[in-house]
């Protein structure tokens, strides 16, 4: 049976109800309303009940959505319980920021190898786990089967690397590199540009009256 298709804006609003959700959960609210969820996360009532109609609906008429229950599910759609080997390539300074301060296993992932083509870099560890020569990546892939790779390298050395790690299995990139890729059948991409953010801001900042 197919799953139900999902528009990508929906998608991408899951992980900030996930957080809000959390935050609530830490504080010790029970149950909340649509209404009262919508004036904490910037959405009209209607906008979250319609998000979380397209995977059932989880309220209550008259009760809301209890907290804890909702954040759980979400979670379980989002695929927050599974540990996706992951692989990332790039021990720069942003490959080391990630491995430091994202907390993967609460993210579906499970950071399995670091990779980098810097003698200086290789064979030290970030977080308990080597630093390997990228010579390595193929046999590694080969044995470790990772699904999923980070790339915090340049775009040029992206764009050769990618083809390869298709072929190793990788079915997911969380893309750093400026080199846009795109999501196929068989391949998810998430593209991260932070200077496209930064400039998203400068364009606010411009046209504040």
């Amino acid at each position: 049976m197919s799953k139900p298709l999902v528009s990508a804006q929906v998608i991408k609003r899951l992980p900030r109800y996930y957080r809000f959700l959390g935050e609530l959960e830490r504080i010790g609210t029970v149950r909340i309303s649509s209404r009262e969820l919508s004036q904490k996360m910037g959405f009209t009532a209607s906008q979250i009940r319609q998000d979380l109609n397209c995977f059932g609906g989880f309220g209550q008429q008259g009760y809301g959505y209890n907290v804890m229950d909702l954040r759980r599910a979400i979670g379980g759609i989002l695929g927050i319980g599974a540990s996706n080997p992951t692989v990332l390539i790039g021990a720069g300074n942003l490959g080391k920021a990630l491995t430091v301060h994202m907390d993967f296993s609460k993210r579906g992932f499970k950071l399995v190898g670091i990779f980098d083509k810097d003698p200086k870099i290789c064979n030290t560890q970030i977080s308990g786990l080597p630093v390997m020569n990228i010579d390595m990546l193929e046999s590694f892939c080969a044995k470790s089967k990772p699904v999923c790779a980070i790339l915090c390298i340049p775009k040029m050395a992206a764009e050769k690397l990618v083809p390869c790690l298709i072929k190793c299995g990788i079915k997911a990139f969380w893309n750093f590199s400026h080199y846009d890729l795109r999501t196929t059948e068989n391949v998810i991409v998430e593209n991260v540009h932070l200077s496209d953010s930064l400039m998203t801001l400068a364009y606010g900042l411009n046209n504040l009256e």
